[in-house]
């Protein structure tokens, strides 16, 4: 499984979140959430491995592959749709190579009863096995699936890169990033630039996907089709959840009311103490009690109040790349 260990990122001297921990059992969906400027983003660039927190670790499972997806990326331009999407399957292809190369050598040989002739026929063999185990005759059938789902036509696979917008390449590098099925996926705002449809294709691929999840958006819906646990950022540190997004909503709003009655409350005691100090600091009958008051000020834990997560939520339709 992943985790995270007594993680803290601190830029300017104030924590942005300070010694959290939580695990990511395999095939998890999770949704992590908070204010803009919470940690979201830089929590998923420090378990993609792009970030380094200033105290704690990740623990990622040994020989274990990352899928991650961030709000803003650039794509290279000097290949096809399909072409770059087929990077996806780079180790299936290589070993394609590796057979067609061992092929052409058989063909071009006439020594039947060497060894090494035999040889070749065995490598051939096993190469056979490797590329049915990794699904090699399904390939081109995912490929299409994803690409359609994600909105392109038949007609976009042969078109260059170059001639899409942002939006567009976007969902061809998360179009890679589902093909390479990987351990665990780390999407941040996937559905800025999918229209309802692509949407709606993402919620059940990622749903039936076999890969772990935590994933940052801003749609409810989507939120609530996709994940089954909520991991809050607040204040710097971290609340979670065995719910979806909805149910979160609700438990948090309870958490959040005991917090502000537990905060008035507090509040008037410290008023009535500081005014208890103030009345008495100078009578000297009353000098114990107003030391012994002040300690309790200076010891007690103050109540913070969670923030309120407001900002809305941001539907984008892109313009269609035709």
């Amino acid at each position: 499984m992943f985790a995270a260990e007594n993680l803290t990122v601190d830029f300017t001297g104030t924590p942005l979140f300070e010694d959290i921990s939580f695990l990511i059992n395999p095939k998890e969906k999770i949704a992590l959430v908070g204010k803009n400027g919470a940690g979201k983003s830089t929590l998923l660039k420090i378990f993609a491995g792009l970030q380094q927190p200033s105290h704690g670790r990740v623990v990622i499972p040994k020989n274990a592959t990352i899928g991650y997806l961030p709000q803003h990326l650039l794509v290279k331009d000097e290949k096809t749709v399909l072409e770059d999407v087929k990077s996806a399957f780079s180790k299936l292809l290589d070993t394609q190579a590796i057979l067609d190369k061992l092929n052409n050598e058989l063909a071009s040989r006439t020594d039947y009863d060497s060894q090494e002739y035999n040889d070749i026929i065995e490598a051939v063999a096993m190469y056979n096995e490797r590329l049915s185990i990794m699904g090699a005759h399904n390939m081109m059938g995912e490929i299409e699936k994803t690409l359609l789902g994600l909105g392109f036509l038949r007609t976009d696979f042969d078109r260059n890169t170059s001639e899409f917008s942002g939006g567009w390449r976007m969902r061809i590098e998360l179009a890679k990033i589902l093909l390479s099925h990987p351990d665990i996926l780390l999407l941040d705002e996937p559905t800025n630039h999918l229209d309802i449809e692509s949407i709606q294709w993402l919620e059940q691929f990622l749903a039936s996907s076999s890969s772990a999840l935590l994933l940052v958006s801003h749609d409810k819906a989507f939120l609530d089709a996709v994940t089954s646990r909520t991991i809050e950022i607040s204040l710097g540190r971290i609340y979670d959840y065995k719910a979806n997004y909805s149910k979160y909503l609700e438990l948090r709003a309870e958490q959040r009311e005991q917090q502000l009655r537990a905060f008035e409350n507090q509040q008037k005691m410290i008023a009535d103490t500081e005014d208890f100090i103030e009345r008495f600091r100078y009578k000297a009958t009353k000098a114990v009690q107003v030391q012994s008051r002040i300690k309790q000020l200076e010891k007690l834990q103050r109540i913070e109040v969670d923030e309120e997560d407001n900002s809305a939520l941001r539907l984008k339709f892109p313009p269609a790349p035709h």
